[in-house]
């Protein structure tokens, strides 16, 4: 039987499409190519999804009579992308729904009526079931990652739109093709450090990397392998003794102690393979602890309080902080080793001013998500009315839940001025940069040491100002020196 063959044209169409399927949702070149693949769809992408798929089925269809297997291995690396770009969201409804059903529902996962539906929709262009199930899969995680990020997460700032981008590099990597091809099931070995203030929201910025992870597609059950409800484990470590720290964590055997009246499984015990675990307020946990932690993510094993049997732990581990991590490691009290096996992502999270700083409508968008239509201008004209211009919001979105809340039961909020957080350090830059008096080498050496103490790392210093690490390290440290 002969090969059939893709034309230059159509290679270069479904080349340009491949980018938008493995693409960053939340980047602008991915939205700028759905443009040049779909001239005319509307100017809010988001309000119409299908809109490139409306372009791309129809020249589809004739190319993919006989399936994938009709082509060379080239074509068909270009023709599968394409395939699984349509039938992903020709089940996108379903699959939606089957997330908002389950999301809260604790127990078994849910069966999911229209799997067979999916996989045979797969399986009828020549991939096999084991094929099928991964891309099922894939649909899944997709789904509840934009489930989780785009809706979970208010406001539609350019802070908001990094750190959903970040977000979303942290569940499926930089470059998609990669993830999909060896790393989905490899994910556990990529920490994530979460660093903002207290309020910003790093526990639903962690909820949404933790309820987004891979979870297999069994055919036979018709169910997934878990249920992503219950997969996402969070622990405070500020909020337990050092006694009581070490089996919440890792577990305890009848008898360990006094009071072990029976075995207790910890938190890592209880996180599966297809889960995460978040370790908040990582910066209140003591040298010893650092240590027990440290060897549980480089060895990936633990042993319960107690016990003498080795238990491995699979899942993933996240870990946010409010404190400056720079100035933890700096004085000793968080150590180098441990910090560097956390940080295979660190995602600054945006506060509540930088985000007002960048869009004035980011107040609105957010009062738009805490309370009913009818109530919206009311609450607004209030905050316009007795919080000061330039308010820097010291408890970030949760002091402006709190706000919203005094405002519709007293009518009025008066901010706590005495806790606004010292912006001395940015104040004089900013103030420097008014009067123009700094040189190009001292603006770019302030800026990068600002970034630092938010950020806590010269990678992370390097990735906002497109600097590499070694020329951000000599602008910050010339910055402490000056």
């Amino acid at each position: 039987m002969s090969v059939r063959r893709l034309s230059h044209d159509q290679r270069e169409f479904l080349a340009l499409l491949r980018d938008v399927a493995f693409g960053n949702p939340y980047t602008p070149e991915r939205n700028a190519l759905i443009r040049r693949l779909a001239p005319d769809a509307p100017g809010n992408l988001a309000s119409d999804r299908e809109a490139l798929v409306r372009v791309v089925a129809p020249k589809l269809s004739s190319l993919m009579a006989g399936g994938l297997t009709a082509y060379g291995d080239d074509d068909r690396s270009l023709l599968e992308p394409a395939f699984l770009y349509v039938a992903y969201h020709r089940f996108v409804p379903q699959i939606d729904a089957h997330i908002e059903w389950q999301d809260g529902r604790v127990g078994e996962p849910a069966r999911v009526d229209f799997g067979d539906d999916v996989m045979r929709e797969l399986m009828q262009t020549g991939l096999a079931e084991e094929q099928a199930a991964l891309f099922f899969s894939f649909f899944f995680q997709l789904r509840r990652a934009y489930y989780f990020i785009g809706q979970s997460l208010a406001g539609e700032s350019e802070p908001m739109e990094r750190f959903r981008r970040a977000l979303w590099n942290n569940i499926f990597t930089h470059d998609m093709r990669v993830y999909a091809s060896s790393l989905w099931s490899k994910m556990e070995d990529f920490s994530t450090l979460l660093l903002g203030e207290t309020g910003t929201g790093k526990g639903a910025a962690a909820a949404a990397i933790g309820r987004s992870e891979f979870i297999d597609y069994l055919p036979k059950e018709r169910r997934f392998a878990a249920n992503f409800a219950q997969t996402f484990i969070s622990i405070n470590l500020s909020q337990f003794s050092e006694t009581l720290i070490e089996s919440e964590l890792f577990g305890h055997r009848k008898g360990a102690f006094t009071g072990a009246i029976d075995h207790h499984q910890g938190v890592f015990e209880r996180c599966s393979k297809h889960g995460a675990l978040f370790l908040d307020e990582i910066g209140e946990a003591t040298a010893p602890m650092q240590i027990k932690l440290l060897r549980v993510l480089q060895e990936r094993t633990f042993t319960p309080v107690g016990g003498r049997e080795k238990k491995r732990f699979s899942g993933r581990v996240i870990a946010a902080t409010n404190r400056s991590l720079a100035d933890l490691r700096q004085s000793g009290r968080f150590r180098d080793d441990f910090y560097y096996r956390l940080c295979s992502g660190v995602i600054h999270v945006p506060t509540l001013r930088e985000r007002i700083e960048a869009s004035a409508a980011e107040l609105a968008e957010l009062v738009a998500v805490l309370v009913q239509p009818s109530l919206r201008a009311y609450v607004l004209e209030v905050l316009e009315r007795d919080v000061p211009h330039g308010y820097a919001w010291p408890g970030n979105v949760r002091e402006l839940e709190q706000a919203v809340r005094r405002v519709l039961l007293t009518g009025s909020y008066q901010p706590d001025m005495q806790s606004a957080p010292s912006l001395d350090a940015e104040e004089r830059l900013v103030i420097r940069v008014r009067e123009g008096n700094l040189s190009a080498e001292e603006l770019l050496s302030s800026y990068s040491a600002l970034l630092y103490r938010r950020l806590g790392s010269y990678a992370a210093v390097a990735e906002r100002t497109g600097l590499d690490p070694r020329t951000s390290r000599k602008y910050v440290l010339s910055a402490k020196s000056g």
